[in-house]
C-alpha cells in the first residue's frame, strides 16, 4: 500500500481539497446564513516534536457542546504550516463554506514522508483531538472521522487502533490500511457497528476498488452498520461526485456514540 501511494503525483491538490470540503459542507446545509466562525492554526506536541493542525471554530460555540468533524487529507497536503489558508480572498471563502456547519472542523496535517498510520502521526492526531474538545468542550461522543485517498486508509487505520472512539466512519477512495495477513475482517470486527459510509469510483487506478468493496463486504458479514456509495465510469477524483451528496454531512452529525 504504501509504494503505490507513494507514486501518487496530485496537481491541484489544494484547491480540490477545499473543493472536498466546501462542496460537501455547502450542499449539506440549506441556507448559509450562519455567521463564519474562525480559522486557526495551532499545534501539538507528539513524541517531543511540535505538529501542526488547524480547527475552525464556529461562533460562540462555548454555549453548547459541539460535535467533532476530522479531517484527514490525502497524500498531496503533506508538509507544514497547514492546509487551509488562512489569509486573503481563499480564507475568506474556507470561513464562508465553514460558517455554515454547526461543528468543529480538525484538520491535522501529515507531515511530509509521513502515512497517517505511522505512530507519531496516530500521536499526533489523538493529541490534536483532545485538546481540541478540552479547549472548546466538544463533545467527545460526537466525534466523526472523514478522509481521502491516503486519508481514507487513515480512517480504517483509527477505526482499528481506537474502536468505539468515533461516532460515524467516512472513507473516500481508501483502502485496508493492514498490509499483512488478513487485511478486512480486522476492520470490521474493530468498527463493530459504528456507522460507516464508504465511495469510492469504479475504475480507481490508484486505490482499486477492490479495497473500499472487501471492507463493505466484511462489515456486512459481521452485522455492522455500513453504507455504499460506488460510482460508474469514474476514477480516483470521485471526491467530485461525493459533492453530490447533500445527505452526507447531516447522516454524519446524527451519529452519536451510546452512553
Amino acid at each position: 500500500m504504501r509504494r503505490r501511494l507513494g507514486k501518487i503525483e496530485y496537481q491541484n491538490m489544494q484547491n480540490q481539497l477545499l473543493t472536498i470540503l466546501g462542496g460537501i459542507l455547502t450542499n449539506a446545509v440549506a441556507g448559509g446564513k450562519e455567521e463564519p466562525g474562525t480559522i486557526e492554526k495551532r499545534a501539538v506536541q507528539a513524541d517531543g516534536d511540535d505538529y501542526d493542525y488547524q480547527v475552525y471554530v464556529p461562533p460562540n460555540s462555548n454555549e453548547k457542546r459541539l460535535p467533532v468533524l476530522i479531517f484527514l487529507h490525502g497524500i498531496g497536503q503533506r508538509g507544514g504550516g497547514g492546509i487551509i489558508p488562512t489569509s486573503g480572498a481563499a480564507s475568506a471563502i474556507s470561513r464562508h463554506y465553514f460558517g455554515q456547519v454547526p461543528a468543529i472542523v480538525l484538520v491535522p496535517q501529515c507531515r511530509a514522508g509521513s502515512y497517517w498510520s505511522d505512530p507519531v502521526m496516530e500521536k499526533t492526531v489523538t493529541n490534536a483531538l483532545a485538546q481540541t474538545v478540552a479547549e472548546c468542550g466538544a463533545d467527545d461522543r460526537r466525534v466523526s472521522l472523514v478522509g481521502v485517498s491516503m486519508g481514507g486508509y487513515g480512517v480504517w487505520h483509527f477505526a482499528v487502533r481506537q474502536p468505539k472512539k468515533f461516532a460515524a466512519l467516512v472513507s473516500i477512495c481508501g483502502g485496508s490500511s493492514i498490509v499483512e495477513g488478513e487485511r478486512f475482517a480486522p476492520i470490521a470486527e474493530k468498527v463493530g457497528k459504528t456507522p460507516a459510509w464508504l465511495f469510492h469510483g469504479a475504475d480507481d487506478k490508484i486505490v482499486p476498488v477492490s479495497e473500499s468493496r472487501q471492507i463493505v463486504k466484511a462489515i456486512e458479514e459481521n452485522g455492522g452498520s455500513v453504507k455504499y456509495t460506488e460510482y460508474a465510469n469514474v476514477g480516483h477524483n470521485v471526491w467530485l461526485n461525493v459533492l453530490g451528496e447533500k445527505d452526507l454531512l447531516s447522516w454524519i452529525l446524527a451519529q452519536r456514540l451510546e452512553k
